[in-house]
């Protein structure tokens, strides 16, 4: 193991919405196991996996579409068929039922899937060009799964305080609505930003537009949030002091994410692979590479097929939410496995760690290295990773840049917000409502005195349509308060800050 300093500057990066057969199933990866050294290789796909549907078989297939035609439903109803087969139940508070993952192409056809065998089709090495460069140069971790069979949010809330509160599902804006009379989502016992403040440890959030999720906690303040534009040219600066980095894409939500560099399955999956690229290069080619740490993950599996099984789980054990319980989940289940890449010159290269994970090894790995106590019962057992970083030197080796992303036709959009798609659909689908809490989290530390008159218009929003004309009045807010303010950005916010708040 390394020495207790030679790692002092984590960093994550999550995804969004991918399976690990769907994205590296084909990849043929080979390696030295992360524990023994001995050769071993992925557990991948042989190309026989396949689903039933109307008496006619599915097999996986290798090459995937750059975008979807349709997204694959992900809601905790729709991974129990996927992982349990067409008319499974679970009772709530009690076990998750038996697991064959027979349900893929049924789920998809239900979420109006025009072709059956879409939901089966796995990229080639060919098509993730980045991905695939990472996973053989680093620690490729084929166990790693989803803390929940559920969808985004709570998924996303486990690797910040390794528990989702009891959430089991995606909110409302009613439910967000609940939230904001204790001022966000909160925890029983609060996140890693609460307890890397509390031990003085300086952390950054990055986000690829104006609301990334992550500002939809309880306790992060609206100037906590950097623009990932400046993320290379800050990490480029002497002094860069956050011990934790957390950056989340941008999502495009609105516009079926159609330019977000997320990987939801509505969007290019290149773009992806470009911020994949250009977050590892911005932290390989900075003062800090030597003692980085740099974890890409993936929030949940989207609906795409997944042959492996996944295992019992440690409930969190902190008192959840009833109120956030719609389906009576105990969370003793994982979800199925995602793709995850662990980066450091500290670590050998070409490794196959086939240790189980889940998102709840995120603050574990922050615990171990930082002195904190657990949070829960969930990261209390979960594999760390700092145990990879076992050379005492950093590797010279590691490329300094990654191969071109595949070719794509589309451009990742900018900070804006673009014109809602279905305009007049319900605002209360997928992630929309997260993104107009995120926006009413900022909106009320802009206008404290407005609070009334907040709460009632996110009320007001029914539709997509409200939900645009909502993020553009508060991102031009933000940017009206930017430019009225007399002191410019710190260039390296983090040596700049006294203690983060959080």
């Amino acid at each position: 193991m390394a020495a207790p300093s030679a790692i002092n500057h984590v960093f994550v990066l999550m995804l969004e919405n991918r399976s690990f057969d769907h994205m590296l199933g084909f990849s043929g990866l080979q390696g030295a196991d992360a524990e023994t050294g001995v050769p071993t290789e992925i557990n991948g796909l042989t190309g026989n996996e396949s689903n039933q549907y109307k008496g006619q078989g599915y097999r996986v297939s290798r090459g995937a579409d750059l975008r979807m035609p349709s997204d694959p439903n992900h809601e905790f109803p729709d991974v129990l068929v996927q992982l349990c087969g067409a008319g499974a139940q679970y009772p709530a508070g009690g076990a998750y039922p038996p697991i064959d993952n027979s349900g893929y192409v049924v789920s998809y056809v239900a979420s109006n899937g025009k072709d059956p065998a879409e939901i089966m089709k796995c990229y080639t090495p060919g098509q993730l060009p980045v991905l695939n460069a990472l996973a053989s140069e680093f620690v490729v971790c084929d166990r790693w799964h989803a803390s929940l069979p559920g969808p985004t949010w709570p998924n996303r809330l486990f690797a910040h305080a390794a528990s989702s509160a009891g959430l089991d599902h995606s909110p409302t804006t009613a439910e967000i609505l609940e939230w904001e009379t204790v001022d966000g989502f909160g925890f029983p016992n609060g996140t890693i930003f609460d307890a890397l403040s509390k031990k003085g440890i300086r952390r950054e959030l990055y986000g690829g537009d104006d609301f990334p999720m992550v500002s939809a906690l309880k306790g992060i303040h609206l100037d906590d949030i950097r623009s990932y534009q400046l993320f290379a040219n800050d990490l480029a600066q002497p002094g860069y002091a956050a011990g934790y980095t957390f950056i989340e894409p941008s999502y495009d939500v609105l516009n079926d994410y159609r330019n977000g560099t997320s990987q939801h399955p509505l969007g290019d999956v290149t773009l992806g692979e470009a911020l994949i690229k250009s977050s590892y290069e911005a932290i390989r080619n900075s003062p800090v590479w030597s003692s980085s740490l740099l974890i890409i993950t993936w929030d949940e599996h989207g609906g795409f097929f997944e042959h492996a099984l996944p295992p019992a789980a440690p409930p969190p054990e902190d008192n959840p939410v009833p109120s956030r319980n719609k389906f009576g989940f105990t969370f003793a289940r994982y979800g199925p496995r995602v793709p995850a890449l662990v980066i450091s010159p500290l670590i050998p290269g070409n490794l196959i760690d086939h240790r189980l994970y889940d998102h709840a090894s995120i603050p574990a790995t922050l615990e171990a290295l930082f002195g904190l106590a657990p949070l829960t019962g969930r990261d209390r057992q979960a594999s760390t990773l700092d145990v990879l970083a076992t050379l005492t030197q950093a590797r010279t080796d590691c490329p300094e840049t990654l191969p071109a992303p595949a070719g794509s036709e589309l451009t990742a959009a900018p900070d804006g917000i673009t014109t809602a798609v279905r305009p007049d659909d319900s605002v209360n689908q997928g992630n929309v409502p997260v993104i107009v809490h995120a926006a009413m989290q900022q909106d009320l530390q802009l206008n404290p005195d407005a609070r009334q008159a907040i709460i009632q218009r996110v009320r007001s929003i029914r539709t997509r349509a409200d939900a645009q004309r909502y993020l553009k009045d508060v991102q031009a807010e933000k940017q009206e308060r930017r430019r009225a303010s007399s002191s410019p950005p710190a260039v390296n916010p983090s040596a700049a800050r006294q203690s983060p708040t959080g």
